[in-house]
């Protein structure tokens, strides 16, 4: 069994339109939602760039049950690692038991712009562990003196710290990022295909035992996307997402999101940015798709539609999906709140 939330994607939609969205989500049946958590969107087509802290506050306001929070956060260059713990800490005194809090090592295009530092993917792990570990004491409500390779406080306090300890998912794909989330997260962020890597699973299960955890009782949480309509409307639709596929492999380190555009436009095919999708009006495509990613070992699952009529996909999931899902919102801390059975 599985939670299978909703992707409220800042770069896609403005903040007004994703809290009626997220209101949406929740009315519809899904079992949580995260925000992206940009500066600029990848690119420049796609148009957008709220700050996604603001917008799961006023989601809050609205909603009445289901999880939240961010795929993912960056929290070491834009934000230091301190006003991340503050940001959600507060989010979880508005929301006692609903928030979590994803993190990674960024991405050029939103971390150079606004601190003009940047550092390869060493530099950055290293920044990201040492980020989690100081976010951590925080949120501890003691008084923390901190003095790492990258980050240093002086006797500083939360005032209000968290009602409980949030938890950290990891955003990561190879396997010593793998290990990392293992060792240091609370749950798992990865891509459908990272889940029937035996290696890279084999190396997040290792860095949790390390640390003394149960890696069954640990979240895995994957990104699947999903479009309802035709294979030419989803080719429309996918020329905002043609990053997607070499984000990492080519894009990672680059700041502009017009040029990650133009490259993205010569060396991606459409067909290559929409593989992996769910596509079409056929209810099963789209069970059949969620049921591979349970079966594969996910048990958090975010669908991110790329379709701008957002309302029709919410609402044909609700009505023809997800009541064929065996699904539980769950939350953050790991307790069951409400189960869904299939019909």
């Amino acid at each position: 069994m599985a939670s299978v939330g909703f992707v409220l994607s800042d770069e896609q939609f403005p903040a007004t339109e994703l809290v009626e969205l997220g209101v949406a989500a929740e009315q519809a049946g899904f079992d949580m939602v995260w925000c992206s958590d940009h500066f600029h969107p990848w690119q420049d087509n796609q148009g957008h760039g709220g700050l996604a802290w603001i917008t799961l506050a006023a989601l809050g306001q609205r909603q009445n049950r289901i999880p939240m929070g961010t795929g993912v956060t960056c929290p070491t260059y834009r934000y230091n690692p301190a006003i991340v713990a503050q940001g959600f800490a507060t989010l979880a005194t508005l929301y006692p038991g609903r928030i979590f809090l994803g993190v990674g090592s960024g991405e050029a295009v939103n971390e150079l712009p606004t601190t003009g530092q940047w550092h390869d993917y060493e530099g950055r792990s290293k920044r990201v562990v040492e980020a989690v570990t100081l976010i951590r004491h925080l949120w501890s409500g003691n008084w923390v003196d901190f003095r790492g390779d990258y980050y240093q406080v002086q006797e500083a306090k939360l005032y209000d710290p968290p009602p409980q300890m949030i938890p950290i998912y990891i955003a990561a794909s190879g396997e010593e990022s793998m290990e990392l989330a293992g060792k240091y997260g609370d749950g798992l962020v990865t891509g459908a295909e990272t889940i029937t890597d035996n290696k890279a699973m084999k190396a997040f299960r290792e860095g949790a035992e390390k640390a003394g955890k149960d890696v069954k009782q640990l979240p895995i949480t994957v990104e699947a996307w999903a479009f309802v309509g035709s294979q030419a409307d989803a080719q429309k639709a996918a020329e905002k997402w043609r990053f997607v596929p070499k984000a990492f492999e080519k894009y990672v380190d680059n700041p502009d999101p017009r040029d990650i555009q133009r490259r993205a436009e010569s060396e991606v095919p459409l067909e290559e940015a929409m593989k992996g999708w769910a596509i079409g009006d056929d209810p099963g495509v789209h069970i059949a798709a969620l049921q591979k990613l349970i079966a594969n070992g996910a048990n958090n699952i975010f669908v991110h539609s790329a379709q701008e009529d957002q309302r029709h996909m919410i609402d044909f999931y609700g009505d023809k999906v997800l009541p064929h899902i065996d699904h539980q919102i769950m939350q953050p801390s790991g307790t069951v709140q409400e189960t869904v059975h299939a019909h």
